[in-house]
């Protein structure tokens, strides 16, 4: 059924096993001595940064071509390794640095283009194919069996950051069969069969949730907002920490571009919108921060969540695609009788969906906006950069509000998230 002239998944590099994931571990190194400088640098990224070092080092590299990367898996590592290098050169210091030099914009523009994503750090570079697993056998739900391939900062608190979504994503993957086939079963109008896989996929959900609650065993907040979360954000709505007009691509000879690109963001997993899509939950909101709103990016037309895709590997990208035209489940469980089974599974599934958000914007609240308020730690460094630009925000408003406060996506952070909540539980019908 999953491989039906409907849904082939194998063309939209979706694992039956690992769902979004790579179906095979990540590669852990470039084995072509060629690409040498670059695991170089990386093995050992946040020492640099540390003794301030990274710049210097960035600044010192041969330009180096893409030409010889063969397979996939080898794209794939080049991205995470430039998208890395991009990130920590640019916030690795007291303050940013808005230009990046041709030995990493040449190869990342191309790396990028190859893998049909933007040249900075996406949630592919930071989570999808950035993990190693205890053993060829371990269980990927289980973020203990995980740990990241590279690090800003080395810290146990950035790893579980990152393996708490790989860990998800893993999961998550079941639920993918289990919406392909649910589309499936509506086809043949089979009721009890809809029903019964839309109450399993909204166990799944909860399981998403248990995960994600397990954040709090291994990363403080203090170290995920002061040391890590800097290193997340994009060149997109980031003038107050330092980058008026983005980020320049520097080729070299006199010629490159400005851009500005969203930071990492969990908007961007692919299973996230793949639930979103399936239960037939609409988002109209932009993200946009009122207070800032560049020339060069006027608001998407289409809202933040779908400017996201944009973020993912293109195969990923036009899986959501297939799935917006084939999914027929909202219509299906609205068509039913109120009290019908499929009818109330299916609020179950979207508003299950929605506990998920809530649990995300606790998660957030506690990460972001309460350590926000908090003094910073003594051993927290003078910057410019996300953290103090949020910081400054909060103390300019008293610690009474949360708006203004920017994601690293670029967004406005907490009223997005609730706006997104929000549509998520509007998408479920009780009513006649």
């Amino acid at each position: 059924m999953l491989n039906s002239p409907d849904f082939s998944l194998d063309e939209y590099q979706v694992s039956l096993r690992n769902g979004f994931l790579p179906d095979s571990p990540p590669l852990q190194s470039l084995e072509d001595p060629y690409y040498a400088p670059w695991e170089s640098i990386t093995c050992d990224l946040s020492a640099r940064i540390h003794d301030r070092t990274l710049r210097q080092a960035v600044d010192s590299l041969p330009v180096l071509s893409p030409s010889r990367l063969q397979t996939e898996p080898e794209w794939r590592r080049a991205y995470v390794l430039l998208a890395y290098l991009t990130h920590a050169y640019v916030w690795g210091d007291e303050r940013p640095r808005d230009i990046l030099p041709p030995a990493i914009s040449i190869p990342i523009l191309e790396v990028s283009t190859h893998l049909e994503l933007p040249p900075c750090a996406t949630y592919a570079a930071l989570n999808l194919w950035n993990f190693v697993s205890t053993s060829p056998t371990a269980d990927l739900t289980d973020p203990d069996n995980l740990s990241v391939s590279l690090s800003f900062t080395r810290t146990k608190d950035e790893e579980w950051f990152f393996m708490i979504s790989v860990a998800m994503e893993a999961r998550g993957a079941q639920l993918i069969q289990m919406m392909i086939d649910t589309i499936h079963a509506i086809t043949v109008n089979d009721n009890q069969r809809v029903a019964a896989y839309l109450l399993q996929i909204s166990e799944g959900i909860q399981e998403l949730g248990q995960i994600l609650e397990r954040m709090y065993e291994k990363n403080r907040p203090s170290i995920f907002f002061h040391q890590l979360r800097p290193y997340l954000a994009g060149s997109k709505n980031m003038t107050a920490a330092g980058l008026p007009n983005g980020l320049f691509y520097d080729l070299g000879e006199g010629k490159g571009e400005w851009h500005q690109y969203s930071g990492g963001s969990n908007a961007q997993s692919s299973l996230i919108q793949t639930l979103d899509l399936f239960l037939g939950v609409e988002h109209s909101a932009t993200g946009n921060n009122k207070g800032e709103a560049p020339k060069s990016h006027p608001p998407a037309k289409a809202g933040y969540i779908q400017e996201m895709r944009n973020y993912m590997p293109g195969p990923h990208r036009r899986f959501l695609e297939m799935l917006s035209r084939n999914s027929n489940v909202r219509a299906f469980a609205m068509s039913s009788k109120l009290d019908s089974s499929a009818r109330d599974a299916y609020n179950t599934a979207v508003m299950t969906l929605g506990v998920f958000r809530d649990k995300h914007i606790q998660v957030v609240t506690r990460y972001i906006i309460m350590e926000a308020r908090l003094p910073p730690p003594e051993t927290a460094t003078s910057r410019l950069n996300l953290a103090t630009m949020t910081s400054s925000k909060m103390k300019n408003s008293d610690g009474n509000v949360v708006g203004g406060v920017n994601g690293t996506g670029g967004t406005d952070l907490i009223p997005f998230l609730k706006q997104t909540r929000d549509a998520t539980k509007a998408a479920a019908n009780y009513a006649n």
